[in-house]
């Protein structure tokens, strides 16, 4: 599960993070209202954590910016504003939750899942099949079939690969493959990407994946 922390104060942002990722989320932490809709609109999250007083315009036109476009990534506002209207703007704007600062993490633990689970069963989970040409990857087992054979990708393959495939005909740049199949753990002048792209190009067929040259990858749809 992928949580998308929007709080600009670092401090707060540090704290929810270590706590999420200690009980298996992985997190990305935006610090403004632009990023926060660039990241939450790309559909890789699985839940947004919202601050209301972001930079650049408040969390309440972030949450109705998001419902307006057809988002339906749950979303836990979490925010130093306690007055009543502020809460039911947030829930009558299409929040599911509200919690308001200072908080306990195990409360926001148990409304994150909370939020997850009844997501989860509502939505009738994420796409769990994606495929391309005679490639088909089950993201429930995590294996890749092409043609009649399966495969087992390791585990940073299969990210990589389900990158691609979330976003087929889409030129994806070197940096947004590298910070999410690597997150921090890379070092910029390497070239881990172009050898993991060409371990795909040979288990899964060269023909899938194109060089945009000077960009990134894309796969072809």
């Amino acid at each position: 599960m992928q949580i998308l922390i929007a709080e600009d104060e670092p401090r707060i942002a540090a704290f929810i993070e270590k706590g999420l990722r200690a009980n298996g989320f992985t997190t990305e932490i935006a610090v403004t209202a632009s990023e926060t809709l660039n990241l939450a609109v790309q559909g890789e999250f699985d839940l947004l954590i919202l601050d209301l007083g972001l930079p650049e315009k408040d969390g309440l036109e972030v949450l109705e910016e998001l419902r307006g476009q057809g988002s339906q990534i749950p979303i836990v506002i979490l925010t130093a504003r306690d007055d009543i209207q502020d809460k039911l703007a947030g829930l009558e704007g299409g929040a599911d939750d509200y919690m308001t600062k200072p908080f306990r993490f195990e409360e926001l633990l148990a409304r994150v899942k909370l939020r997850l689970r009844g997501h989860s069963q509502t939505a009738a989970l994420e796409e769990t099949i994606l495929s391309a040409g005679n490639v088909v990857l089950n993201l429930r087992t995590r294996k890749v079939q092409v043609g009649s054979k399966i495969i087992e990708l390791p585990v940073r393959e299969f990210t990589l690969a389900e990158m691609f495939f979330r976003h087929p005909g889409q030129v994806l740049s070197r940096q947004q493959l590298l910070d999410r199949v690597w997150g921090y753990d890379y070092d910029p002048g390497s070239n881990i990407l172009d050898v993991y792209v060409g371990y795909l190009r040979k288990k899964l067929g060269s023909e899938l994946f194109e060089t945009v040259r000077g960009v990134g990858y894309r796969l072809r749809s």
